[in-house]
């Protein structure tokens, strides 16, 4: 499998999202690897209430305005990360967060990052955005690096088909809850609820 191409990251936002679903994200860990399919999405988009960037360039923020095909990770609730990747073009600020991925490669090293209580079932290890970058040991040193690059990649693999793309409204957000800019593979277990 290949990596992603920057031209991938740099198209219209609501365009790439659905099409990640399937897509491997990839971690180097030493000589480990560390992968996963992308099972759930979200989009943002610079003008939509619920993105960071839309009120403008932070110091929390700014790598949301770099060109698209790099990882934005950000700080939530005081005590959880959530990684997006950075769309469409420079200075605009867009990104889809990842929601969910089902483990491929790695999956002891996500349970030592992601210790689960004994009775928890696996798919809970990285069903949810929060979970995924725990799991991934992705945090605020891990946001701004290139997805074309070779410690943090995402394989292209072969498209969902359509109809096995369910798109709803998202979820654990207070603000324009009603954009219908969810995706997520249907009938898998590792997304973060239905």
């Amino acid at each position: 499998m290949k990596l992603l191409p920057r031209s991938f990251y740099t198209r219209r936002t609501l365009e790439i999202a659905p099409e990640l679903l399937g897509k491997i994200f990839v971690k180097k860990e030493g000589r480990a690897f560390l992968s996963g399919k992308i099972v759930e999405v979200e989009a943002y988009l610079h003008n939509d209430p619920a993105c960071h960037a839309f009120r403008g360039m932070t110091e929390r923020n700014k790598v949301m305005f770099s060109r698209g095909g790099v990882l934005y990770v950000y700080f939530t609730y005081g005590m959880y990360f959530c990684s997006n990747i950075v769309t469409y073009k420079e200075g605009k600020g867009e990104a889809v967060l990842i929601r969910a991925v089902e483990p491929i490669e790695g999956i002891k090293k996500m349970m030592k990052n992601r210790p689960l209580p004994e009775d928890a079932k696996v798919y809970t290890l990285t069903n949810g955005p929060a979970k995924f970058s725990q799991a991934f040991h992705l945090d605020k040193t891990s946001s701004g690096i290139d997805l074309c690059g070779e410690n943090i990649f995402i394989l292209d693999a072969p498209p969902i088909s359509p109809k096995d793309i369910i798109t709803t409204t998202r979820i654990g957000i207070n603000t324009a809850k009603e954009k219908p800019w969810r995706f997520y593979i249907n009938n898998n277990p590792w997304i973060s609820r239905k």
